[in-house]
């Protein structure tokens, strides 16, 4: 174990709930520590159900091919916690080491002194006290759950706020319907900052529209001030300054036009960021993001298929995550027909059906795992039965290994397609295992 380790997990015990969505604690542990909420660089938040660590990562690559210094705010992480805190730095930011995570958390648990607080909540207090002491140009700062009362949503100012796609997750926590859950999201909005909103389910965008009118917010939306959509094996991006014709992005899937998209329109709405076409073009082709429909093509688990097979993993969790991995499932198997293996495993925390009936008619058989790193995971049982219901294939598995045992042996003379999905966990436990460390 880390020193950050025991960090964590002393953190974990000081207050009983994982998830209480509210700023008071967080702000009081700022106080404390001197304000560094209030000495951050320009700042673009970003919130959303699905699409946000996709968004956030063009930026980073955008801002990085700019010459810029990105801080970057993500979580969770895949395998280490150390992801969550990248540093910028002249040629590319870093993630934090373990000596100065160590020494941070050493600071912020001493200011806290034991008061109630989430590990959310501690370890953002840490992340914007090394943002704030470390030199950078931008700040990336990803939301963790909502908007208006995530840790996140303490800076005073940003100079753009960005709006992902939303849809039905973390009802317990935000609501039952998208009307409640856009709402919660838009709390990140201020006045007189730039909001840039990605295509949105109209009753969701209605909720949108409503708050940015009520704090004064000036929207770009998606589909009506800005464009992007794939031409002839280009993304084009399109909005009132003009038209950008670009290669596609290095992401796989077609969804992740509108991420970069999204991206695109916040640095236009922020000129001052210097971030040109040519940076944007670069960006594209040098964006990185672990866990999101990416492939092992070498490693442990990768050699234990077939040759001529592919490894994917993609952290998608819920009903339209699995609509996008599905769809980018069926544009592969158009150009290259391979047989369709899934290797689930997911939170209890998740619509499991919503899930995994994107998938009906497209994977041949599903393999229900379990998911070491959650103690909030379904058992491989249960998602045996969620992938039943979709009218999926199934068996159950003691473990990833295992799934790709039995996969390689039903496999026949047709090498398959084997994607690892349903948890963001998951997806961390398959780069651990297969010797991918994200970077």
């Amino acid at each position: 174990m880390n020193a950050s380790d025991a960090f964590l997990e002393r953190f974990v015990a000081l207050h009983p709930k994982e998830i209480d969505l509210s700023l008071g604690r967080v702000e009081a542990l700022l106080a404390k520590l001197g304000h560094p909420e209030r000495a951050l660089p320009p700042t673009i938040q970003i919130a959303g159900t699905n699409g946000k660590g996709s968004t956030t990562a063009f930026l980073r690559a955008m801002l990085e091919a700019a010459g810029k210094r990105v801080h970057v705010y993500t979580s969770p992480h895949l395998v280490r916690f150390h992801e969550r805190i990248r540093l910028g730095a002249d040629g590319g930011g870093v993630f934090v080491d373990e000596d100065r995570l160590v020494e941070t958390f050493r600071e912020v648990e001493a200011a806290n002194a034991g008061e109630p607080i989430t590990l959310f909540e501690i370890t953002t207090a840490a992340a914007l006290l090394l943002f704030a002491r470390t030199p950078a140009d931008v700040l990336l700062l990803e939301v963790g759950l909502g908007g208006r009362y995530d840790a996140t949503n303490v800076t005073p100012s940003a100079v753009a706020s960005v709006i992902t796609p939303v849809s039905l997750d973390h009802q317990k926590f935000l609501g039952e319907n998208l009307t409640a859950i856009a709402y919660e999201k838009a709390g990140i909005l201020r006045s007189l900052t730039p909001g840039v909103i990605a295509r949105q389910d109209g009753e969701a965008l209605a909720s949108i529209e409503r708050e940015a009118a009520r704090v004064g917010a000036p929207l770009a939306i998606g589909g009506q001030d800005w464009q992007a959509r794939e031409e002839r094996g280009r993304l084009v991006f399109e909005d009132g300054d003009g038209l950008l014709d670009l290669p596609l992005p290095r992401l796989v899937g077609r969804h992740q036009i509108d991420n970069a998209g999204a991206a695109i329109a916040a640095l236009r709405a922020v000129p001052a960021l210097g971030v040109d076409a040519a940076a944007i073009e670069k960006g594209l082709g040098s964006v990185n993001w672990p866990g999101r429909m990416q492939r092992l093509a070498h490693g442990r688990l990768a050699a234990m298929l077939p040759e001529g097979s592919e490894l994917w993993v993609d952290g998608g969790h819920n009903p339209d995550g699995g609509r996008a991995v599905a769809a980018t499932l069926a544009e592969l198997d158009e150009r290259s027909p391979k047989p369709i293996v899934m290797v689930v495993g997911m939170l209890n925390t998740k619509d499991s059906d919503g899930f995994l009936e994107a998938f009906a008619g497209l994977a041949g058989r599903v393999y229900g795992v379990p998911i070491a790193s959650s103690a909030a995971a379904r058992t491989p049982q249960e998602v045996a039965e969620a992938s039943e219901r979709a009218g999926l294939a199934t068996e159950v598995c003691a473990s990833i290994e295992e799934a790709l045992a039995k996969a390689a042996r039903a496999s026949g003379p047709v090498a398959p397609r084997v994607l690892i999905t349903g948890s963001l966990y998951l997806a961390g436990e398959a780069l651990a295992a297969n010797g991918t460390p994200p970077h």
